[in-house]
């Protein structure tokens, strides 16, 4: 190993980099050519787009039906549910409250001085906790 490669290997480690979660889209500069085969295929397809018109409708039958399947999510349900509980009910009015002061806050002078996360928190992890065991029920 030799000086440049030491050399390298220093500075590689000291700059910052970007990082990226996927490989960066390169820029042809190809976009008036692309526009103009664009504009070709467009042309053709007026003329033969008997043809591919059918699966087009196909497609998108397969689509509507795989949403179709797709099942009600009964979490959000089971979760208001919950929160009558005279478990929960006591952090939810505690919630409203807060919501309230922050709502008459901003209304009066333009800001808050408070926010409601703490108690959002507190009451939706009471709802959670509540709803968890009766999901996992309904999901076997």
């Amino acid at each position: 190993m030799g000086i440049f490669d030491y050399v390298s290997d220093l500075y590689e480690a000291l700059t910052v980099r970007e990082a990226e979660a996927e490989e960066p889209q390169k820029d042809q500069g190809g976009d008036e050519e692309s526009e103009e085969k664009e504009e070709k295929s467009d042309d053709g397809e007026a003329e033969g787009g008997d043809e591919e018109g059918g699966d087009d409708a196909e497609e998108e039958e397969e689509e509507e039906e795989e949403e179709e399947e797709e099942p009600e999510d009964i979490k959000p349900k089971l979760e208001e549910e919950c929160l009558q509980t005279k478990q929960c009910a006591p952090l939810k009015h505690h919630y409203d409250e807060c919501a309230e002061r922050v709502k008459h806050q901003t209304e009066q002078h333009g800001k808050a001085d408070e926010d409601c996360v703490e108690e959002f928190f507190h009451m939706m992890h009471c709802a959670t906790a509540c709803a968890a065991p009766k999901l996992f029920r309904q999901l076997r």
